[in-house]
């Protein structure tokens, strides 16, 4: 909505504009009136809209046509005066003023029109029979009013319409032409129906009505205004009440007729609060709202956002089965512009017989909110969060993690969402390790669709606390030209066992990016099942991380028709979870080996001492 609203009074001379304007503020007809008012400003708390309004006088004597001209473009609604006694000035309102305010219009947005009929006690009828066909031969004509300056009439009014036509415009929702609703306007209503359809049934039920009543008007109707919506509705549109609900035809017949009474205001409060700019088209603030995000920090789903995205599947997943089919999530889409979510979904979270499960659905939820949780906040939007949730916006729905630093100081995150970088040269097995985390063998990864995923997404146990482990799949070589981020949680360095060349790679990566850093690092030996390459000359993976004081290699292999073990994703997820282990217990050395047989040796040697003394004392 706007922020204020700038009036424009245009009309011949002495047809009353000046009069108009100052019996507005002094509530009084002015004895002695200028060539042109001031332009004067209403504050907010004193008009029915509740924003700041400018109204602008117009004098042919004092000004310009370029000043004209100027005025006009500023303007967002202009108030064409005629004198009801004056025929002239009524012929000059199609001949003149009309082709002057949009005759450069063309086919673009053209401003609203109000007609104001001055000096009515001059005449005893009314001039609407020579107006309505000026009306109906420009649509942008919003309204007509015929009022008196000299007696008060109808001059709180007329600024009231003009302020209407501009904060609840009737050109972008309606055309009077075919006296139906505009495509635009059709789209967004229908969007806002299915939003409202909480069982998914094509109808609004008196209890969903009254939830969708009371979300955009902060009240429920009254029993006998539903029942006689329905009346109304059930009189004039076939199948626009089924089963005593309200259909998506009756929904959009409601909105056309408040409409032709001139209560556009009421499909205007629906819209905005579903987020709909004068455009009709969702608004950059209600689709991306501020969310803060400090480098170093993460984003996470919270509960609220969890049960929000919970409910939207179980609206979805119609046949109860716990999972929702390509057919189902199609539906649940219907709401956004275009799919979210493309053909590389099944290789990215669980799947199961090309259905998506709750598991998997919320797995990947929490792969969008954390690598760009901006597009997440778009996606909630389309869903209808803030509306349906009664929330101020769907950043309610988001979790923003403390700074990394501060987790690494503490020696424990508390984070639910962890990225492990899954590094290693080309054909080491960096894609089935992604696919064996989603609970896949070597087999059921060749069926999915062709195209391999960067991501996959899955929960693990650590400690007895559900964690969300994102595997990030990058080539050896692009971090080694410094082309990709390498932070992360937790490192997995891959190499293939039966080509120990292949190590070369990873340990020139964790030499550049993680030997000085406090990321925890894991070296898996893939394709554990091959019988193992011979060693180029130099030191081992097993001397390699004996000596940097890491992990020895963990093998890893996904042959078979079993799944591979899961142990090694938990492994990875504790090291990511508590990163001063991963220095400590979890990287036993042989320093810490001597260290602890020293200290073992000087026990048992002072032991040996004491007990010496306590038998020489004896004898």
């Amino acid at each position: 909505m706007r922020r204020d609203v700038r009036i424009l009074l245009l009309g011949e001379a002495q047809v009353g504009k000046t009069s108009l304007i100052l019996s507005l503020v002094g509530e009084e007809f002015p004895e002695e009136v200028p060539a042109r008012a001031e332009e004067i400003t209403i504050p907010a708390d004193v008009t029915p809209e509740k924003v700041p309004t400018h109204i602008v006088d117009y004098s042919e004597s004092e000004q310009t046509e370029d000043e004209l001209l100027e005025e006009i473009h500023k303007a967002n609604v202009v108030c064409v005066v005629y004198d009801v006694s004056q025929e002239a000035t009524i012929q000059k309102i199609q001949t003149k003023w009309i082709p002057l305010v949009n005759g450069g219009a063309g086919s673009g947005p053209r401003v609203p029109i109000i007609l104001v009929g001055n000096k009515s006690d001059l005449r005893p009828g009314s001039s609407m029979e020579a107006v309505l066909p000026i009306m109906s031969q420009f649509p942008e004509i919003e309204t007509c009013v015929e009022c008196s300056a000299k007696h008060l009439r109808n001059i709180s009014e007329l600024f009231y319409y003009a302020q209407k036509a501009v904060l609840h415009p009737t050109a972008p929702l309606y055309d009077p032409e075919t006296k139906q609703l505009k495509p635009a306007c059709s789209r967004a209503l229908t969007r806002i129906f299915r939003l409202s359809d909480q069982d998914l049934d094509h109808a609004l039920s008196d209890e969903e009505l009254n939830a969708f009543q009371k979300s955009c008007f902060g009240h429920p109707l009254a029993p006998q205004a539903l029942e006689d919506v329905k009346r109304v509705v059930f009189k004039n549109v076939p199948g626009g009440v089924r089963d005593d609900r309200l259909t998506l035809d009756g929904f959009l017949f409601l909105n056309t007729l408040f409409i032709q009474r001139g209560r556009h205001e009421t499909t205007w409060a629906i819209l905005r609060r579903f987020g709909y700019s004068d455009a009709l088209e969702l608004t950059p603030d209600y689709l991306c709202p501020l969310l803060h995000v400090p480098p170093g920090c993460s984003t996470e789903l919270n509960h609220h956002g969890y049960q929000f995205l919970q409910r939207v599947f179980e609206k979805h997943d119609q046949d109860r089965d716990g999972a929702l089919s390509p057919q189902e999530l199609q539906s649940l889409f219907s709401v956004f512009p275009a799919a979210p979510w493309g053909p590389e979904l099944p290789r990215t979270v669980p799947t199961s017989a090309g259905q998506l499960s709750l598991h998997g659905y919320l797995c990947q939820w929490t792969l969008v909110t954390y690598l760009d949780v901006q597009r997440c906040l778009a996606h909630l939007g389309y869903l209808g969060y803030p509306t349906l949730c009664e929330q101020e916006s769907q950043a309610q729905a988001i979790t923003v993690t403390r700074e990394k630093r501060l987790d690494q100081e503490k020696g424990q995150t508390q984070r639910s969402v962890l990225l492990c970088k899954v590094v290693g040269a080309r054909g080491v097995g960096k894609s089935a390790f992604l696919q064996a985390f989603l609970g896949r063998s070597l087999g059921d990864a060749r069926q999915l669709p062709d195209g391999a995923p960067v991501y996959a997404i899955n929960t693990v146990q650590v400690k007895g606390q559900e964690k969300y482990l994102i595997l990030c799949e990058v080539g050896a070589d692009s971090l080694l030209s410094a082309s990709v981020d390498a932070a992360c949680d937790v490192a997995c360095l891959m190499f293939d066992s039966s080509d120990p060349r292949s190590f070369i790679h990873c340990a020139s990566v964790y030499k550049c990016h993680y030997m000085d850093g406090q990321t925890p690092c894991l070296f898996v030996s893939s394709k554990a099942d091959l019988p193992e390459g011979v060693a180029p000359p130099g030191l081992s993976p097993a001397e390699f991380c004996r000596r940097h004081r890491l992990p020895i290699p963990s093998p890893f292999s996904c042959t078979g028709l079993a799944p591979a073990r899961t142990d090694i994703f938990t492994r990875l997820a504790t090291m990511a979870t508590f990163p001063h282990l991963a220095h400590m217990e979890l990287r036993p050395s042989s320093w810490l080996r001597g260290m602890l047989l020293a200290v073992g040796a000087a026990v048992a040697a002072v032991l040996s001492f004491s007990l010496y003394r306590v038998l020489v004392k004896s004898r």
